[in-house]
């Protein structure tokens, strides 16, 4: 389910294990390798104390590869319709364009294939382009009204096939994903990937519509989202993927996307403290 460039040994190391020892009996460590500028007591002067940036919380740099919990709880006690996300499975990121590419990293090895509806949104053919993915177009049709043709989607289906893309909704055809569609793809046994930035900005009611993936059967799901179209502050540079599924499938691919975060840590600190 997960790909090999994503695979990684999480052991500690020599180096890593003597320092936990030591740190556990309340020894004094004076770390040379230190980079942190924020930890290494240097005066700084850069921030004027009425800068509203000034504070202790915006200048001390601590990383957390998914992010901040606090900033997490408040994007799951946030998250449009009913569903009770754990802010343990968010993940923030600095865009939704940088949250396909990291499930790209996690899901997919050079070559494979993410199955994505057609029409859709251009953007996607270059993420997956320089990630080195294929993206296989899966069609919508129309008949009054667009829906997804699911048996073309099963169809279009190869063994290099690694995840379902769908837009909730669509852009640019603005069609929900349909309960009925949903419970079709979840048969299908692949990873789902929902893009649900606009989700919260349904224009009629819909008893039929599914506002988000995260309750869905598939073994593992993704729903993205971010500040930009929920609240209409692209200049923050702040989204978020939550992950859902099997047990076992969202512990291993959290851990996986704690790695690929790290490689990272692209939010910064000032919008994660200003998130809640």
């Amino acid at each position: 389910m997960f790909s090999e460039r994503s695979r990684a040994s999480l052991r500690p190391n020599v180096l890593a294990r003597a320092l936990s020892e030591r740190q556990a009996k309340g020894d004094r460590i004076l770390d040379l390798t230190l980079s942190n500028p924020t930890r290494a007591e240097l005066p700084s002067d850069v921030l004027a104390p009425t800068d509203p940036f000034a504070g202790v919380a915006v200048q001390s740099y601590d990383p957390e590869p998914l992010g901040h919990i606090d900033a997490r709880r408040a994007i799951a006690e946030h998250w449009p319709g009913t569903v009770l996300v754990d802010p343990a499975c968010v993940t923030l990121t600095a865009g939704t364009s940088e949250a396909y590419s990291y499930l790209f990293k996690l899901l997919c090895d050079p070559g494979d294939e993410i199955l994505v509806p057609h029409p859709g949104y251009p953007l996607l053919d270059h993420l997956a382009r320089v990630e080195g993915v294929r993206l296989v177009g899966y069609p919508l049709r129309y008949d009054g009204a667009w829906f997804i043709d699911c048996d073309a989607l099963r169809t279009r289906i190869t063994r290099r096939a690694r995840a379902i893309v769908v837009v909730n909704p669509n852009n640019p055809t603005g069609n929900y994903l349909k309960r009925s569609e949903l419970t079709a793809i979840e048969a299908l046994g692949l990873p789902l990937v929902s893009d649900e930035v606009f989700s919260a900005y349904p224009l009629v009611s819909d008893p039929t519509r599914v506002m988000t993936v995260l309750s869905s059967g598939a073994p593992l799901s993704f729903a993205l989202g971010g500040l930009s179209k929920l609240v209409a502050l692209p200049q923050m540079k702040v989204s978020w993927l939550a992950v859902a599924g099997h047990p076992d499938h969202v512990k291993e691919a959290l851990s996986r996307l704690e790695l690929i975060s790290d490689t990272y840590l692209s939010v910064a600190t000032p919008t994660q403290q200003a998130l809640p």
